[in-house]
């Protein structure tokens, strides 16, 4: 995943959407009829051109730009069975301190976060004419670019739990396994394609970030993240370590943060993972002293580390001489013979019509990151 004499680039997984596609996804959030052929090119457009854009931008590892999911997670909706309707929850603990900010800000057009998709029968994964038609999508749009490496993201078993409500399972262990049996089947269907598979778990950091365990000691925290952990890694059984990598935060979204945990607390625990690539925020403003959680923890061995040096939840375009002393910081704290590949915090478009950051400034963010590197590589090596 990484040489290291070379800072290569990537993002996270979603990336901004045009308007009239997001047109298309409202309509059918709200269940309108969507003219199936218009949606298909519409689609197909979409994606065409975000790879265009990423080549142009000069990335070296690539995906879809997520174009045809209405969020990074709640996309799992159409490919599972059992879920039925949606129904009001409460927001993260930490917005819940200041609910003013939160209702201005986490309600669009396209998506509410707070209405969350309601499981009311078993789970089961019935998505495979979706994700197959995803990839080929994205193949398709591969036409004349060159890439190093090309990723599809896909949904944790405990995000879907952690955003899914669950009317149906006698116990979260028993929903959480069931959703890890369903989400095995994407997994699979992603590596057999031969592309890298971003497994997309904020809940890992942000497990402390629940009503349950907003007060819960560090220790209680770590022991849903683990139990976490093990169900991903049940799921990834028939999947290569060497072709994963994940993806956890404090959540894409610009909240006040100050009842995250911290990442030398939840690294070990994490590290417990079947993969072999890591990205994890390292610009966001709350967190950018806790690249000396690499140092106190070093990453496993065979491990690439793709540390967030891109604040994605800002309009600040990052400067590339501060995109490259981020780096820099974290390749002082890894061992020397740890890759890095640098990228942002997350996605610039989690959830479709909540990006925080202009489409055309994403952009330039994403170029300012290729710069950065660049300017790291040097230094560095």
């Amino acid at each position: 995943m990484g040489d290291e004499r070379r800072i290569r680039t990537t993002h996270v997984g979603s990336l901004p959407r045009p308007p009239e596609l997001l047109d298309l996804l409202t309509k059918r959030q709200d269940g309108d009829a969507v003219d199936e052929t218009e949606w298909e090119t519409t689609v197909a457009d979409a994606t065409r051109d975000v790879v265009e854009r990423q080549a142009e931008t000069g990335l070296d590892i690539a995906n879809n730009g997520e174009q045809s999911r209405v969020s990074f997670n709640w996309y799992v909706k159409d490919r599972l069975s059992g879920i039925e309707g949606t129904r009001e929850q409460e927001l993260w603990a930490d917005l819940q301190d200041y609910p003013d900010y939160a209702d201005q800000t986490f309600r669009t057009d396209v998506i509410d976060l707070a209405m969350q998709p309601v499981v009311a029968d078993a789970i089961e994964y019935t998505g495979h004419e979706e994700a197959e038609a995803e990839i080929e999508g994205f193949r398709a749009a591969l036409d004349d670019t060159d890439f190093e490496d090309t990723f599809m993201t896909s949904a944790s078993p405990s995000v879907v739990t952690a955003t899914h409500v669950n009317d149906y399972y006698d116990s979260h262990e028993a929903y959480l396994t069931a959703a890890a049996d369903a989400m095995a089947e994407e997994y699979e269907t992603v590596a057999d394609a031969g592309l890298t598979l971003q497994i997309d778990a904020p809940e890992l950091l942000t497990a402390g970030q629940t009503e349950a365990l907003a007060d819960a000691p560090i220790e209680d925290v770590k022991q849903v993240t683990r139990r976490n952990v093990e169900a991903l890694n049940g799921a990834l059984e028939n999947v290569p370590a060497e072709q994963v990598r994940l993806h956890t935060c404090w959540g894409s979204y610009e909240g006040p943060g100050h009842l995250d945990a911290d990442l030398a607390e939840m690294l070990p625990v994490i590290y417990e993972a079947d993969i072999t690539g890591l990205s994890i925020e390292q610009a966001n403003p709350r967190h950018q002293h806790e690249y000396r959680a690499f140092a106190e923890h070093p990453v496993p061995d065979g491990w690439t580390l793709l540390p967030g040096v891109v604040d994605v939840k800002t309009n600040i375009i990052d400067h590339p001489e501060t995109i490259a002393d981020r780096l820099e910081r974290v390749a002082n704290a890894v061992d020397d013979d740890t890759p890095l590949v640098a990228a942002p915090d997350c996605g610039f478009g989690t959830q479709a019509g909540l990006g925080m950051v202009n489409p055309e400034i994403a952009w330039a963010k994403l170029g300012a990151l290729v710069e950065g590197a660049g300017i790291a590589t040097e230094r560095l090596y």
